[in-house]
C-alpha cells in the first residue's frame, strides 16, 4: 500500500478538529516481515539523503515531535533514525524548564540547539510546549514572570513561533513537524503495559496518569496550535499513532519525501580539486 504523505498534512489556514482525524488507519504493511523490510528500505534511503545533505552543506533539517505521553515519540526516533550516521544527527529532549531557562524568553532554550547546516536536528518536544503544557497549566506561565499575561498571550506566541520558523526557512533550515495522534484508550493500554511488564516499569510515571485528567484541555491546546502554526514552509503532519509500526513507516516516508524535495546532490569537485587529487593519486601509486 502506497503511503500518501499529503493525507496527513495540515493545510495552512485549516481549522483542525482532532476528533475528525483518525488515530488509526489501514496498515501500510501486511506482516511483521514486510514492515521490517519497508523500514529497512526507508532507513537506507534516509541514510543516502542525509549523506547528500551533509556533503552539500547548504541546508539543515529540523524535525519536531509532539504528542501525548506514550504516543511513541522515542520509538519513532529510535527506529526511523537508527541507520543514519550519528555524526549527522542531533537529538534534544526538552523537559520542564529550569529556573535559568525561565529567566529568558520562551524560545531561548530551544534556539541554542538548532541544527547546523548539513545536519538533521530532532526536537523530542520543543518550543511548542510553551503553547501546549503551559496553556493547560497556567501556573507555569505565571512562573515565567512576564510583564503581561494577557488574554492574547497565545496569539502572540503563535506569531513569534511562525516568525522564527520563517527566519529559519530563509536561512536554509527546513522544518517538519509531527504530531503523533494517540487515542485516550490506546494510551490507557500502553500505561497498563508499562505497569504489567517489568522491563517497561521504568517508563511509567505517576505524573503521566495525572495528566490524563487534562486530556480535553490538551486536545483543545493542540487543535489551536496545529491550526495556527502549520504553514507551507513548516507544515504539521498529524500521524495516526495507535499502531506504532504504521506510524514509523508514515514518519519515515514523510521525511524521505521532504529531503528528496530539496534536490540536493553531493557537489562535484572543482577542476582545481580534481587536479590536486590526481597529483596525490600519482604519488600514492608510486609510493
Amino acid at each position: 500500500m502506497k503511503i500518501h504523505t499529503d493525507d496527513f498534512r495540515v493545510r495552512p489556514g485549516k481549522k483542525v478538529q482532532l476528533d475528525k482525524w483518525p488515530t488509526k488507519v489501514r496498515r501500510v504493511y501486511n506482516s511483521k516481515a514486510q514492515y521490517e523490510e519497508m523500514l529497512r528500505a526507508h532507513v537506507g534511503r534516509l541514510d543516502e539523503l542525509q549523506q547528500s545533505l551533509y556533503a552539500s552543506n547548504q541546508y539543515a533539517m529540523l524535525l519536531i515531535f509532539q504528542a501525548m505521553d506514550a504516543a511513541g515519540k522515542d520509538g519513532v526516533i529510535r527506529h526511523v533514525m537508527s541507520g543514519i550516521n550519528p555524526q549527522g544527527c542531533q537529538v534534544f529532549s526538552f523537559k520542564h524548564p529550569s529556573p535559568g531557562e525561565l529567566a529568558h524568553d520562551f524560545l531561548w532554550r530551544t534556539t541554542r540547539n538548532l541544527p547546523e547546516r548539513g545536519k538533521i536536528g530532532i526536537f523530542n518536544r520543543s518550543y511548542y510546549e510553551e503553547v501546549l503544557i503551559v496553556r493547560v497549566h497556567p501556573e507555569i506561565l505565571r512562573g515565567e514572570n512576564l510583564p503581561s499575561n494577557g488574554a492574547h498571550v497565545w496569539d502572540h506566541r503563535f506569531r513569534s513561533i511562525k516568525g522564527l520558523e520563517r527566519h529559519l526557512q530563509t536561512n536554509g533550515t527546513r522544518i517538519v513537524k509531527f504530531f503523533l495522534h494517540l487515542s485516550k484508550e490506546e494510551q490507557r493500554k500502553r500505561f497498563l503495559a508499562r505497569i504489567d511488564e517489568p522491563d517497561k516499569n521504568w517508563k511509567f510515571s505517576t505524573g503521566d496518569v495525572e495528566e490524563r485528567k487534562f486530556w480535553k484541555d490538551y486536545m483543545h491546546a493542540y487543535q489551536e496550535c496545529l491550526s495556527a502554526t502549520s504553514t507551507k514552509e513548516a507544515p504539521w503532519y498529524i500521524v495516526p499513532a495507535d499502531d506504532k509500526q504504521n506510524a514509523r513507516l508514515i514518519v519515515s516516508q514523510i521525511l524521505q519525501d521532504r529531503l528528496e524535495s530539496l534536490n540536493i546532490r553531493i557537489p562535484p569537485a572543482s577542476p582545481e580539486r580534481r587536479r590536486e587529487l590526481q597529483a596525490i593519486r600519482k604519488r600514492l601509486a608510486h609510493d
